[in-house]
């Protein structure tokens, strides 16, 4: 198993993970980690209890970040965002709104499972979303809770991936506006597991123009040939080849734990000399 001193795309129980962030930060220090960037769905409420749990291990950095949903006409694009400024009221207004539009978005998600013969009740999701924001790991957790499926990917083959039956587009955001949104609050963007994307070279020329500075090069299941591609992509584009495990501690085949991805720690020093350069670690205090 592939280890790394840096991990660059977790959650915590403040989007669709299990662990509190003190949780995660305690577990990233005792996996040896010395980076950590804490990057919820949409959502900065975990960054305050990120910091002060990363403030008892000095070896520690803990990079505030977020992961921003975004859609094409055929497909989703995640982008990530580092070292932002995440107490910017513009910045903090508009992920206010795009939570709400999650909510939404999963009370039809539940009426659309209800007329599938599927019936959940909102309340335990939000129960077992407890201070996150609902989304899609929540609900297929309820309805594997409740028998209606064998296991958590189950849900999202059937049920809950895009295009499936029980699917719901969320508000609309594309890739460009994410980017913007997170450069107007200081932060770093970087395009996230970019592998499956149907036609990514004119989407990365126009990220590039609103300004991206890395894509994940390095994620959960991909192959060593994956690995290579993508590295010629960030080469040729002139980006910083970072990843991460996007851990949220559900388990399932594609789970990885903490720092078990390899990520070579010259792109993570790389990064963070950008943020140096452009003043914005004064952001993470």
């Amino acid at each position: 198993m592939a280890s790394s001193k840096a991990d660059l795309h977790t959650h915590s129980s403040y989007s669709d993970g299990l662990l509190t962030p003190t949780e995660l930060v305690e577990r990233a220090a005792s996996k040896g980690l010395e980076v950590l960037a804490l990057t919820d769905h949409d959502c900065t409420d975990g960054i305050a209890e990120a910091l002060e749990a990363a403030q008892k291990y000095p070896q520690l950095l803990l990079i505030p970040g977020v992961e921003l949903s975004t859609d094409m006409p055929q497909e989703e694009v995640h982008v990530l965002g580092y070292f932002l400024d995440w107490r910017n009221p513009a910045f903090q207004d508009r992920l206010d709104h795009l939570r709400r539009s999650r909510i939404e978005r999963g009370q039809k998600m539940l009426a659309k499972l209800r007329r599938l013969g599927i019936a959940l009740s909102w309340q335990r999701i939000k129960e077992i979303a407890g201070d996150g924001a609902v989304g899609r790991p929540h609900i297929a957790l309820a309805m594997l809770e409740a028998g209606h499926i064998s296991s958590f990917e189950e849900a999202f083959d059937l049920y809950l991936g895009r295009n499936k039956p029980a699917y719901v587009e969320r508000e609309k955001i594309t890739p460009a506006e994410a980017v913007q949104l997170l450069t107007d609050a200081s932060g770093l963007p970087v395009l996230a597991h970019p592998r499956d994307l149907l036609n990514p070279e004119p989407l990365l020329v126009e990220l590039k123009e609103a300004g991206l500075i890395g894509i994940e090069v390095y994620y959960q299941d991909y192959s060593q040939q994956a690995i290579e591609r993508l590295l010629e992509v960030a080469h040729r584009h002139d980006l910083l080849p970072l990843g991460g495990s996007d851990f949220h501690g559900i388990g399932g085949e594609h789970e990885r734990d903490l720092g078990d991805i390899l990520l070579p720690f010259e792109p993570v020093e790389q990064l963070i000399a950008l943020a140096r350069q452009r003043q914005l670690l004064q952001a993470s205090p």
